[in-house]
């Protein structure tokens, strides 16, 4: 693993916190409750808890398949607008971001590979 400067990581992190939450906010209309970012080389993995929208709470109790597919929808749209605002903002090339959500305990996984190491 590289190492980089502790100033940078901490920076980076809260800018791609940062990020993160507006794009949650963007997409959801609300923010994420908790999130904890590491750094691996190329790869970020961004750990966070999540506030499910109410609408899709209700609806998973009696059309589950349907909000199984509005999630998957919903983490797409997610994945391309983040890597489009790293991309933008942090000035970072973005290979693929994958992305996991449990509506059960709205706890997320995100990982991020970069173009190049860190």
């Amino acid at each position: 693993m590289s190492t980089i400067s502790t100033h940078f990581q901490h920076t980076f992190k809260k800018d791609l916190a940062f990020l993160y939450n507006r794009v949650n906010q963007e997409i959801y209309g609300v923010g994420v409750k908790k999130q904890r970012i590491e750094i691996f080389d190329d790869r970020v993995i961004i750990f966070a808890q999540h506030k499910r929208v109410q609408a899709l709470k209700m609806l998973s109790k009696n059309f589950h398949h349907l909000t199984i597919s509005v999630d998957s929808a919903l983490i797409a749209e997610f994945k391309s607008l983040f890597k489009g605002q790293i991309e933008s903002t942090l000035h970072l090339k973005v290979k693929t971001i994958l992305k996991d959500y449990d509506p059960i305990t709205e706890e997320a996984c995100t990982i991020i590979y970069l173009a190049e190491y860190m």
